[in-house]
């Protein structure tokens, strides 16, 4: 087989995620066995980076089955924590040049569609520079009104366009240009892709492949995905 031509890099930030990171990392590995089944020639590699835990995350991710490079940071910034990650993954020993490569990132609370790394491909081989992936919540987390609620309001085929952490992906010459993730508690994505847009780099925004992402309403950043739910769903999830 001849040397891979493009490889991709999946950056997962985590704070005490012990309930949630394993089934991030088998949603993860059923992705990437799904992508190298019809890609063989594709590299993929795994950045968990465990910010400040001290709940057994780590634990779950070294049992996980999911061969993964992991990076340990006391910031509890999430910011930091995509940066290490990023930083770890440019690191990885590769031939593919940095126009092949990308930076796919998830978070711990949530879960990759089986195709969402073919997507991200998609993306690398058309010549997308940053590319915006949609998130819904975990149903499960949302009584029938919220769920009611959310379908009226996230129609089929409506692209808000948002920028989310969880499903964001961008090709490591863009990257490098725009000087990466900064050290932001929150808002580090949306950050990014403003200087993105900024540079005049190909954003594009897909509805193909969402992740679900917990429904939890007490996040790991003041204002994140977790507040947002809070203030359209509700304090408490449907769910403890």
């Amino acid at each position: 087989m001849g040397r891979p031509t493009t490889r991709i890099d999946v950056v997962v930030p985590a704070h005490d995620e012990h309930e949630l990171i394993g089934a991030c990392l088998e949603a993860l590995r059923l992705a990437r066995d799904r992508l190298l089944g019809t890609e063989p020639g594709v590299e993929v590699g795994v950045v968990v980076v465990l910010d400040a835990s001290t709940d057994g995350t780590a634990e779950v991710v070294a049992t996980s089955g999911l061969a993964t490079t992991v990076v340990e940071i006391a910031e509890q910034n999430v910011g930091a924590a995509r940066r290490a990650g990023a930083e770890a993954a440019v690191a990885s020993p590769t031939s593919v040049p940095d126009a092949h490569r990308w930076l796919a990132t998830t978070d711990a609370d949530s879960r990759v569609d089986p195709s969402w790394l073919a997507v991200h491909l998609d993306a690398l081989t058309s010549g997308v520079d940053v590319l915006l992936g949609t998130v819904r919540p975990d149903f499960d987390d949302l009584d029938e009104d919220g769920r009611r609620r959310w379908l009226e309001t996230h129609p089929p085929g409506h692209l808000p366009g948002n920028v989310h952490g969880a499903n964001l992906g961008v090709r490591l010459d863009a990257y490098r240009r725009i000087g990466g993730f900064a050290a932001l508690a929150e808002h580090e994505d949306v950050d990014l892709v403003a200087r993105a847009r900024l540079a005049d780099l190909d954003v594009r925004a897909t509805l193909a492949a969402p992740v679900i992402t917990s429904g939890r309403r007490i996040g790991r950043t003041p204002g994140g995905y977790a507040a947002f739910l809070a203030s359209a769903y509700g304090a408490r999830p449907a769910r403890a």
